[in-house]
């Protein structure tokens, strides 16, 4: 990470591009900024890390229009354009354009992140876009992320007679299960379908030839704006022989499609995309919420692809370029969307 960093760095100030790296938690947070420091203020903000991936995955390859490799949609294309419209933009008097990197959006990290410490330093905004990945539409609201450790028990006895104990690894996948049907997963809103839940990790058995008698689970529900994360926790608890040890949580994310800088931003986004831009929901959550709690109205814009945290990740090399066209328009008529 402090390799990227480093490089990113590099980049901006051998280009006369004012930047500064700290650190949150032993990992890198970059901010740089250009323009006149009294202009309207708008933040781009991007993510160096990513999720796990194949070794493959780490050595990049074109075929056609696609540029694959781990991170080129979530969100390593986006970054490389946001450093190349800090450049665009440089010498322009009338937006003071910021630029914030962590290396910390895809942790498991409650507080003590990244996005956080950008807002404590008093890194904010009139307005902030986020390059996660949203295939050139605006994504004005996002599900939050209520996820939770459960423990549950079972019975031991020998591997040889299973009939005798009480497989707590097979409990735990029933408890899944229960959770999927509970009252909070049925529910859905006028941008989703319904909230995300999701089985990511297993942890159980300590010996081959024997029963476990307990076993932890990770699920991660990506829950509606609309809905509360206290009482679908609530509901978890209501499952027989069930325990939460452990908790995650991060907030939705919603801003008005009417807000004015949201409306700008469609506006330079359309001609770059043959359907609608307007009032997408995005399932994942981002760094965001970070700046909509400090009152910075934030919304998550990226270039097209697919695969995002999966074997095949990608993105639309010709869709950086529009990606880069429309963030550019949308700055050159920025002051005129901020009030005075």
């Amino acid at each position: 990470m402090r390799r990227a960093a480093g490089f990113v760095g590099g980049w901006l100030e051998s280009r006369e591009i004012e930047a500064e790296t700290t650190e949150v938690m032993g990992l890198p947070v970059i901010r740089a900024e250009v323009g006149p420091p009294d202009a309207p203020t708008l933040l781009l903000l991007g993510h160096l890390d990513v999720v796990p991936g194949l070794p493959g995955q780490f050595t990049p390859r074109v075929d056609g229009d696609r540029l694959y490799g781990r991170g080129a949609y979530d969100m390593k294309g986006a970054l490389a354009v946001m450093l190349l419209v800090m450049h665009d933009m440089r010498d322009q008097d009338e937006v003071r354009l910021r630029m914030g990197i962590v290396s910390d959006e895809e942790s498991e990290q409650e507080s003590d992140r990244g996005s956080d410490a950008l807002v404590e330093f008093g890194f904010l905004a009139d307005f902030a876009i986020t390059g996660e990945p949203t295939n050139l539409q605006i994504g004005v609201a996002a599900k939050g992320v209520q996820a939770m450790r459960l423990l549950i028990g079972g019975r031991s006895a020998h591997g040889a007679t299973p009939w005798l104990g009480e497989n707590a690894i097979l409990r735990a996948i029933e408890v899944f299960h229960r959770i999927e049907s509970l009252p909070f997963a049925g529910q859905s809103s006028e941008l989703f379908d319904g909230p995300s839940i999701n089985l990511g990790r297993i942890m159980g058995g300590d010996a081959l030839n024997k029963v476990p008698d307990a076993c932890a689970i990770d699920v991660d529900v990506r829950f509606l704006p609309e809905q509360n994360p206290d009482e679908i926790l609530e509901q978890v608890r209501g499952i027989p022989d069930t325990e939460i040890v452990a908790t995650f949580r991060r907030p939705p994310a919603i801003v008005s499609p009417e807000s004015p800088c949201v409306v700008g931003l469609c506006e330079s986004a359309s001609p770059h995309h043959p359907g609608d831009v307007m009032s997408v929901g995005r399932d994942g959550a981002s760094d965001a919420v970070s700046f909509l709690r400090a009152g910075v109205p934030a919304v998550e814009f990226g270039p097209l692809g697919e695969g995002h945290h999966g074997p095949e990740e990608w993105v639309s090399v010709s869709s950086l370029r529009s990606y880069r066209q429309a963030l550019v328009g949308f700055v050159g008529q920025f002051p005129g969307l901020v009030p005075a």
